[in-house]
């Protein structure tokens, strides 16, 4: 199994999903706008995503995982099978039966989800109305978490890291399709956000189906590996509850800096996102069930490589990204964002923190690869345990930095944790002896490290030369793209001429699986 095509194949999916994320939104924006519909839809969107988080995808996978590659390493696929129905019934049943109080209860929901809303009758009755409509998303969704988790760990990535390209795909159908049928167009992108639902549970049924691992539904029965998976989702859950408080924290300490100061971080974020999706998402994603089937199967001297290939290639792909981001925070903030009411002032001030953010980039692409070293071996809780550390530290250091720093403080103190959190993870694995970095890895950082430093270099200079912030917006557009051609290109021929990397080798590996 080549890991490289794996985590290129789920890279390619997950860029698409966040492009077509980014024309969701300009079009959201332009039909919703940034009134009391919009704050109703964003409400009702985030309402199901938030339990969801809570308990599905992330804290699921990781104690699901492990357990379904144990199966089919020692008890073979059809005790797998079983295994996956049995898990798949109990979750629906806790879904839907959370659906169905929430749906009844919606208006009590509301008044602490978003208690500001009660003051406007008619945007609270709004809200309601489009989460109920929102809510069975969460059924559909935590199903299709836990057949994204089959297919993963068969190491059949393309149809799980396609379903968020369906929930885009569905959204801007809706707003083109939906909207003269309903009453607004916030209405319509709620029915698209249950549609999209619907179209991602199909979709991922059909490809179960088609990689030989039917789930057939089955009464709910709680055995004891249905036992052991809840016990071990609880120390996730909780992980992403406290996630889930800490953003609440940050952006209510933001609110307290400055008018404007959450947007400036909102945005910021969007931009810094778009790579640690794309490269930490999809390697975790890849290494959290390679890994599992290889330490299941009595491998661990091949779990070691590809541990340290995992930290390879996040390496290679993000040290030259925080640079590049780093370097051109403002630039970028121009081009995508300065236009009618996001003027200079705003460019500026997002922009240094996109700067600040692009600092811990590199750490948060390391805590998506090296948590897989853990929840792999079956350990959810301490990565849990030190992520909760890291979040406290994190607060700690918004409180003592904001007064003088303002929001950048705040960017500042996050970028912070989030070292401290991909360091302790390292080096609790390295104290276990389940991460020593090998020869290869050993030679390649620095070099990977030289090479985004020259990179960098050659970036600043080239937008001391060109870039003009008050260019036409086709000119600025222009001359982004070209900066970003040259510095892939300086930093492909540095990293092939200083043996940061090998083409062959790459090519060879891509060939490889392709004959397999």
């Amino acid at each position: 199994m080549s890991l490289v095509r794996s985590i290129a194949t789920v890279s390619g999916f997950t860029l698409l999903s966040r492009l077509l994320g980014f024309t969701r939104d300009i079009m959201i924006a332009g039909m919703l706008g940034a009134g009391g519909m919009a704050d109703a839809f964003f409400v009702a969107f985030k309402f199901p995503n938030l339990f969801r988080r809570l308990f599905g995808e992330g804290a699921f996978n990781a104690a699901f995982v492990p357990l379904l590659a144990g199966d089919i390493e020692k008890r073979g696929m059809d005790a797998a099978r079983e295994f996956a129905a049995r898990a798949m019934s109990m979750l629906v049943l806790i879904t839907a039966f959370l659906v169905a109080i929430i749906e009844i209860i919606m208006p009590w929901a509301m008044h602490v989800f978003a208690p500001g809303f009660a003051e406007n009758p008619e945007k609270f009755a709004l809200a309601v109305e489009l989460s109920r409509i929102t809510f069975p998303y969460l059924a559909l969704i935590s199903a299709v978490a836990l057949m994204s988790g089959v297919l993963n760990t068969l190491h059949r990535y393309a149809a799980a890291a396609g379903a968020p390209i369906i929930l885009n795909i569905c959204l801007i159908g809706a707003m083109l399709g939906l909207t003269p049928m309903t009453e607004t167009p916030a209405h319509a992108l709620s029915w698209g956000v249950a549609l999209a639902g619907v179209a991602q549970f199909i979709c991922l049924v059909i490809a179960c189906k088609r990689a030989g691992f039917a789930i057939k539904w089955q009464l709910p029965r709680i055995d004891d590996r249905v036992k052991l998976l809840g016990k071990r989702m609880i120390p996730g859950m909780i992980g992403a509850g406290v996630y889930q408080l800490n953003l609440l924290i940050d952006t209510m300490l933001a609110s307290l800096v400055a008018d404007g100061a959450v947007s400036w971080l909102y945005y910021a974020d969007r931009v810094h996102q778009l790579p640690l999706g794309v490269i930490g998402i999809a390697i975790g994603t890849t290494l959290l069930p390679t890994l599992s089937r290889q330490l299941q199967g009595s491998d661990p001297k091949t779990a070691m490589y590809s541990q340290n290939r995992g930290i390879e290639i996040a390496l290679l792909l993000t040290l030259p990204s925080a640079i590049a981001l780093g370097v051109m925070g403002v630039p970028i903030i121009n081009v995508l964002f300065e236009r009618g009411a996001f003027g200079a002032s705003e460019t500026l001030k997002t922009g240094m923190a996109l700067t600040i953010f692009a600092f811990g980039l590199p750490a948060s692409v390391l805590v998506k690869v090296l948590a897989p070293g853990f929840f792999a071996r079956e350990d959810t809780n301490t990565p849990v345990r030190i992520g909760i550390t890291a979040m406290v530290i994190n607060i700690v250091l918004i409180v003592a930095l904001m007064p003088t720093f303002g929001h950048l403080g705040i960017a500042a103190a996050t970028s912070t944790s989030v070292w401290i959190n991909a360091g302790a993870l390292a080096w609790i694995l390295h104290k276990r002896g389940d991460l020593v970095f090998d020869d290869r890895l050993k030679r390649r950082m620095p070099r990977i490290l030289l090479c985004s430093v020259l990179m960098g270099a050659a970036l600043w200079f080239a937008i001391d030369l060109l870039w003009q912030n008050d260019a036409l917006s086709i000119t600025r557009i222009f001359t982004m793209a070209g900066l970003v051609c040259g510095g892939l290109l300086i930093y492909g021929v540095a990293a092939q001429l200083l043996g940061a990397t090998s083409f062959a080798e790459l090519k060879t590996t891509l060939k490889r699986r392709k004959t397999a």
